[in-house]
């Protein structure tokens, strides 16, 4: 693996000149994973345990990105915290109960490999911010062969909830990255949030679970259409 120091790159004139880029993190569910049946069926699954009418599938998407524990807060408001954190709890068993199935599928979205891989061999450092647990993002990772690309991997395990930039400035930390030479890639509000509150550059992406439109109110710079687009971040420094 390469060293996981910083290293500066222009970025491309497509949204703004001038500016190196060290250090790009990218959020997992729903910018780099398709995993929007099985988090739904998973919570589907988790509030029928606990005796609850599920949330819809639209208010299931809205809460992706945050801590478990506090997406329940969201989705069932009525209930107090230790039934939010038994939610949680029975969400991570099913989901470890789906994983098994011969059919689960958590598929890497089109672009992807690709394009981390021509990161890669350019020594752009990568990383990870999300709100899923290190383990589950081990897996995911693991199961696509994608483990090396990333220096730096920040979970729901050691943080506060996004849109808390705590994950940010860690991987700040371990990689010597400056804020102002680092991108945030994701496909929510709590990341253009949790990206504007450390400091680093939001980047949205279209493809995942909240609309253009409220990725560019909370602060997007620019809202990427594929994901290959990533590559023009970085300008001349991917050949």
């Amino acid at each position: 693996m390469h060293s996981c120091r910083a290293r500066d790159f222009w970025i491309s004139t497509s949204f703004e000149s001038g500016v190196m880029v060290s250090l790009i993190l990218f959020d997992c569910d729903g910018t780099l994973v398709d995993s929007q049946y099985v988090i739904i069926e998973t919570m589907n699954r988790a509030f029928r345990a606990k005796g609850l009418a599920p949330p819809t599938a639209e208010q299931t998407r809205s809460i992706v990105g945050l801590s478990l524990e506090n997406a329940m807060a969201i989705l069932a408001p009525d209930l107090g915290s230790a039934d939010h954190l038994s939610l949680a709890d029975l969400y991570k068993e099913h989901f470890a109960t789906l994983r098994l199935a011969e059919d689960f599928s958590e598929p890497m979205f089109e672009g992807v490999v690709e394009t981390l891989n021509r990161l890669t061999a350019a020594e752009v450092l990568l990383g990870v911010a999300t709100g899923k647990s290190l383990r589950g993002l081990r897996m995911v990772l693991e199961h696509h062969g994608l483990r090396e690309h990333f220096v730096t991997l920040q979970t729901s395990d050691f943080h506060p909830s996004k849109p808390h930039p705590s994950m940010i400035e860690t991987a700040l930390k371990e990689t010597g990255a400056a804020a102002d030479a680092t991108l945030l890639v994701g496909d929510t509000t709590f990341d253009m949030e949790m990206a504007t509150a450390a400091g680093v550059r939001p980047i949205g992406v279209s493809w995942g679970y909240h609309p253009t439109s409220a990725l560019n109110d909370a602060g997007a710079e620019i809202v990427l259409d594929r994901f290959e687009q990533v590559l023009d971040l970085v300008g001349d420094a991917v050949a």
